[in-house]
C-alpha cells in the first residue's frame, strides 16, 4: 500500500515518513527518513548533501590567509572559533609567536561567540517545544553581543577576524565597557532563563529521560562538546589540549551524567556562566602591545602535515592541513563536531515518540552547513 511521495505502509502497520529537507525543526536543510510504528520511532536515517558547498576543496584553492574565512560558513554560529582553529594550524607551520594581546582578545571573542551561540540555541529550543517567549529573551542578550562583534569586526555572523599571527584589527575603544555590561546583563537575566524553561514542568516532561545516550555510546559515536559532556564524557579541548592561553584562565568543565535532553540542556546553561567567568578574568587585563606577529605577505608553509583542534560551541573542530610548500594548502580536512553528533541521533531516537524527535534534535544543537562541507 502506498501513501503520497516516498511514504510507505506495511502490512503490520509500520510506515515511513520523511521529515525535511525543508522543515523548521531540522534547523537547516536536513532530511530524515523515519520508520514508525504508530507514534513510536523504530529507525531514523539522516540523509545529507542538500547544502553541500565543497568548502574543503575550495580551501585548497585559496591562499593560507584566505582559506581561513571559508570556515565562517560552516558552523556560522562559531565563526570566530572556526577561524581561530585554521589560524592556529597555519601558525603551527610558521612557528611564530603570537603577541599576548592578540591571544587574550582571541579568547574573549571566542567566549563571546560561545555565549551568543548558546543563547540562540536556548531560544530556539524553547520555540521548538512550543514556548515562544524564550526566543525573544535569548535574542535580547545575543543582540548585545552581536553589536560588540559588529563594532569590533565589522560583521555580525561571519567574522573574518582571526588571521595568521594574531587578529586583523585592534579592539574598539568601547569594547571593554560594552563587554562588561553584557556580562552583567547575562548574570542578572539568567534567572529569567531558569524561570521560563529550566524549572518549567512541561519542559522537564519533554526532556527528562528523553533521547538518552550512554557514556560508552557517546564515545563510540565520536560525540564531543556539550552533547558528550551530558553523558559524562570529559572532552573539553580547552582543558585537555589548551590553546591560545586557555591554560592561564580558571574555569570548570561542565559534566552531567543523565545523557538525556535535559542533561544536554543543563550543560549549556552552566557553560554560559563559565564563559562569563573566563571573560571576566581577562577583560580588565588585556595587555598592551602588538596584535599581529610579523608574517610574509604570501605565506608558504614547509612541507608536512599539521593538525589543530579547538572547542567550538558544539564540540571538537579539527583542522588537518597538508602542505607541499606552495602558497595554498595541498589538502584540507575538517573534523566537524556536528557530523559525529548527528549520527548518534538514530541511537538516541529509537523507541522514542515522534514528538520526542524534535526535542532530541533541539538539544543536539545541529548546524547543518557544518555537516555538509
Amino acid at each position: 500500500m502506498k501513501l503520497l511521495g516516498d511514504d510507505e505502509i506495511s502490512e503490520d502497520g509500520e510506515f515511513i515518513i520523511n521529515m525535511g529537507p525543508q522543515h523548521p525543526s531540522t534547523h537547516g536543510v536536513l532530511h530524515l527518513k523515519i520508520w514508525l510504528n504508530g507514534e513510536t520511532i523504530i529507525k531514523v536515517q539522516p540523509n545529507l548533501g542538500y547544502i553541500h558547498r565543497s568548502i574543503e576543496k575550495m580551501s585548497e584553492s585559496l591562499s593560507y590567509r584566505n582559506f581561513i574565512f571559508a570556515t565562517s560558513r560552516m558552523d556560522y554560529l562559531s565563526a570566530h572559533i572556526n577561524n581561530l582553529a585554521c589560524a592556529l594550524t597555519v601558525e603551527q607551520g610558521l612557528e611564530v609567536e603570537i603577541p599576548e594581546r592578540a591571544q587574550v582578545i582571541r579568547i574573549i571573542l571566542s567566549e563571546l561567540t560561545r555565549l551568543a551561540s548558546h543563547q540562540l540555541w536556548w531560544g530556539s529550543t524553547g520555540l521548538d517545544l512550543g514556548a515562544v517567549s524564550p526566543f525573544f529573551y535569548g535574542m535580547r542578550e545575543r543582540e548585545s553581543i552581536l553589536e560588540i562583534m559588529e563594532e569590533t569586526c565589522g560583521a555580525r555572523l561571519t567574522m573574518n577576524f582571526m588571521v595568521p599571527g594574531g587578529i586583523m584589527a585592534d579592539i574598539h575603544p568601547d569594547f571593554q565597557r560594552k563587554t562588561k555590561a553584557i556580562l552583567s546583563q547575562i548574570k542578572t537575566n539568567i534567572k529569567e532563563y531558569d524561570d521560563l524553561l529550566t524549572g518549567n514542568v512541561i519542559f522537564e516532561e519533554r526532556t527528562k529521560g528523553v533521547g538518552i545516550i550512554s557514556k560508552e555510546d557517546a564515545i563510540s559515536f565520536g560525540m564531543s562538546g556539550p552533547c558528550a559532556r551530558a553523558s559524562g564524557v570529559s572532552c573539553d579541548i580547552r582543558k585537555w589540549f589548551p590553546y591560545s592561553g586557555y591554560e592561564k584562565v580558571q574555569f570548570e568543565e561542565i559534566l552531567e551524567t543523565s545523557g538525556d535532553c535535559y542533561g544536554r540542556y543543563m550543560v549549556r546553561m552552566r557553560e554560559m556562566l563559565q564563559s562569563v567567568s573566563i571573560i571576566e578574568q581577562l577583560i580588565d587585563n588585556i595587555p598592551e602591545g602588538e596584535i599581529q606577529a610579523k608574517t610574509k605577505n604570501v605565506i608558504k608553509l614547509p612541507k608536512g602535515e599539521f593538525y589543530q583542534k579547538v572547542e567550538t560551541a558544539r564540540g571538537e573542530l579539527g583542522v588537518y592541513l597538508v602542505s607541499d610548500g606552495a602558497a595554498s594548502p595541498y589538502r584540507i580536512k575538517y573534523r566537524s563536531p556536528n557530523f559525529s553528533n548527528l549520527f548518534a541521533l538514530p541511537q538516541m531516537s529509537k523507541g522514542a515518540k515522534i514528538g520526542d524527535l524534535v526535542a532530541i534534535m533541539s538539544t543536539l544543537d545541529l548546524i547543518i552547513p557544518d555537516i555538509d562541507r
